[in-house]
């Protein structure tokens, strides 16, 4: 186990001087999985994620990150489910339309491996929860505009995935099959796929206006 490292030690960067990168939402993906009839897996998605990650690789248990999910847009394959799922029974998406996360590196469990906690919130509410992070790799990429190069983004990218009781978010509705059997089950598998790009990158290519959100943040 690696010690967490203190941001004011003497040697560690400060906040400001930490690599940031910003999520890529065509990229960047939720998944999750659930139980259903007892004897099977649903799987279902969330797109348009938008998120930040500050890491400095030569002191990464000093990462943190950050993102918001549009939970209107979860889809499962099939319309009467989706509706179902964005309904107060479960996401309640009138009320609640955005999922939020925000969290740290705590440990590192191997060359490209972690332990985070985060906390997740979901139909307002928040509860901590641990991820068990792998890093996909880094590359450098070219930036173009019609013909012309404009320059190179460093993307980063990593998996992180969790394991939530659904009731902890109020994510409650059930019906009951003979047997005493159940139709969606408690424990849903989460997966969060990241593609991220270097905010200097962004800048110096002038990309940053095709990666922010709506609302220029």
């Amino acid at each position: 186990m690696t010690a967490a490292i203190d941001p004011q030690a003497e040697g560690a960067p400060s906040q400001s001087q930490v690599p940031t990168w910003t999520f890529e939402p065509g990229h960047t993906e939720a998944g999750f999985r659930a139980r259903h009839m007892m004897v099977t897996w649903v799987h279902g998605f969330f797109k348009d994620i938008h998120g930040t990650l500050a890491l400095d690789w030569d002191q990464p248990l000093g990462a943190s990150f950050s993102g918001e999910i549009d939970a209107r847009k979860l889809w499962t394959g099939e319309a009467d489910r989706d509706a179902h799922l964005r309904s107060a029974d479960f996401f309640d998406v009138e009320n609640h339309p955005t999922i939020r996360f925000s969290g740290r590196f705590t440990e590192r469990t191997g060359s490209i491996s972690f332990k985070a906690l985060a906390e997740l919130t979901i139909r307002g509410i928040t509860r901590e929860v641990t991820l068990d992070v792998d890093s996909l790799g880094q590359w450098k990429t070219p930036f173009w505009v019609g013909d012309e190069n404009k320059g190179t983004l460093s993307r980063i990218g990593f998996e992180a995935k969790t394991c939530v009781n659904r009731h902890d978010f109020g994510v409650s509705w059930q019906d009951e099959i003979p047997g005493g059997g159940v139709v969606v089950g408690n424990e849903i598998d989460i997966t969060l796929d990241i593609e991220a790009i270097l905010d200097a990158d962004l800048i110096a290519t002038g990309a940053i206006e095709y990666y922010r959100d709506d609302s220029g943040g």
